[in-house]
């Protein structure tokens, strides 16, 4: 009971602070994480733990499939040499320059715990970026890339972890198998995806003049997609995915306006309250990690959180404008696969690489690292890795949550 009393004080706060947040000037994810890291030093509150299972199959699969359903299929054709050069290569890029950069800062620190670290900061938090952005004004097609690689980036990530973490235990690193598990689980998840979306479609053909067993269905498919796509070892996040761009398709030949306006409320509403729920556990988890630190080292690690905050904010500029510069050469080559509105500018590609903030799934990452090898030993650096990875997520989402408006409105 005294749990569920703490769960609804904290909806309340999360409600009124993004009603505030308009009046006050600061993007609410901003607010929020401010108010969740207050309420977190509040010495007489239970320990709120966030579990990484609960994030994956309660948060997850409704906020990717609302993107999904949402985005601008046209422009996620246009722009998918873009997009999944940011949610793979740029992951993997990202995570192996984080690694490199731990690895040599860190005392302690070993290749397989480098990379451990480097994956679990990889992917980015479009919903982040887009709460923050909202009502500025940002072009379909830049907020079409933010959403798209938020889409397959997080698959790309757990893979990546997987890998670095059996490293740790002891699991030999061969390419050649790794790319092909990749490939199964993209291919396999697809497949969930592909085969749930033809069977909600089917029940949908039978049950669309019930809206509330239409609008029922929609949204309980997600959570069976994505726990069966688990059920079969395969990508859950791609078989999320795959069914929202299917049924987004699927809803607009069949669904009637009445049926379409209510099912975006209930939508809204309900992504409304994660989201806000998200930024506030984010918050609430660093004065938790910060007791599991000594003092001596706490200035150190929050120093190591800020270089890799910068490192992966260069990597994501270096690699987005290198590909404004791939697109263009593609373009004026007569590449047929890109046309001139796949090309990006130079605001695009700079709004786009200051929106690369880190999120719920690096934390859920992060704090679901084993406490034990397989030996029984304990996990070696298991705290640092958590609070660094918490502090990375609190500097990419406050400083550049904070100036990631600025920056949008001065290039107009």
């Amino acid at each position: 009971m005294e749990n569920y009393s703490i769960v609804i004080f904290i909806m309340a706060i999360m409600i009124g602070l993004s009603a505030m947040a308009d009046s006050v000037r600061i993007p609410y994810p901003v607010l929020l994480i401010t108010a969740g890291i207050a309420i977190g030093f509040i010495p007489a509150l239970p320990v709120i733990e966030l579990n990484p299972e609960v994030v994956f199959l309660i948060f997850l699969p409704p906020l990717l499939y609302d993107a999904a359903f949402n985005i601008n299929f046209q422009d996620f054709r246009i722009n998918i040499n873009t997009i999944g050069t940011l949610a793979i290569s740029l992951v993997f890029i990202t995570a192996s320059g984080i690694a490199a950069v731990a690895y040599y800062l860190i005392p302690g620190m070993t290749w397989p715990l480098a990379f451990v670290l480097g994956s679990i900061l990889s992917a980015t938090d479009a919903v982040a970026a887009m709460s923050i952005t909202k009502g500025l004004g940002l072009s379909s097609k830049t907020n079409t890339i933010l959403e798209g690689e938020s889409l397959v980036n997080d698959a790309s990530a757990l893979v990546a972890y997987r890998f670095s973490v059996a490293a740790v235990t002891g699991s030999a690193f061969i390419f050649w198998q790794a790319s092909a598990e990749f490939a199964v689980l993209l291919l396999g998840g697809a497949i969930v995806g592909l085969v749930i979306g033809r069977i909600l479609g089917a029940i949908i053909m039978r049950i669309h003049n019930n809206a509330q067993a239409t609008i029922g269905m929609m949204l309980l498919m997600p959570f069976v997609a994505y726990r069966v796509a688990e059920e079969l070892e395969v990508s859950g996040v791609i078989a999320v995915v795959i069914l929202g761009l299917g049924i987004a398709d699927f809803s607009k030949k069949i669904f009637p306006d009445r049926l379409k306006q209510q099912s975006k409320t209930i939508w809204e509403t309900i992504i409304f309250l994660l989201n806000g729920l998200i930024f506030i556990l984010i918050g609430l988890q660093f004065p938790y990690v910060v007791k599991n630190i000594s003092s001596n080292q706490l200035l150190p690690y929050i120093g190591y959180a800020f270089i890799i905050t910068v490192i992966a904010l260069l990597l994501r500029m270096i690699r987005v404008f290198w590909q404004r510069a791939n697109l263009q050469k593609g373009f004026e080559r007569g590449h047929k696969r890109i046309s001139e509105n796949a090309l990006l500018d130079f605001k695009n590609s700079l709004i786009i690489s200051w929106s690369g903030m880190r999120g719920i799934v690096s934390l859920a990452i992060a704090i679901g690292l084993p406490t034990h090898l397989h030996d029984g030993t304990p996990f070696p650096l298991r705290d640092a890795i958590i609070f660094i990875s918490v502090a990375v997520v609190l500097f990419t989402l406050i400083g550049q949550g904070l100036t990631l408006s600025w920056i949008v409105k001065r290039l107009q």
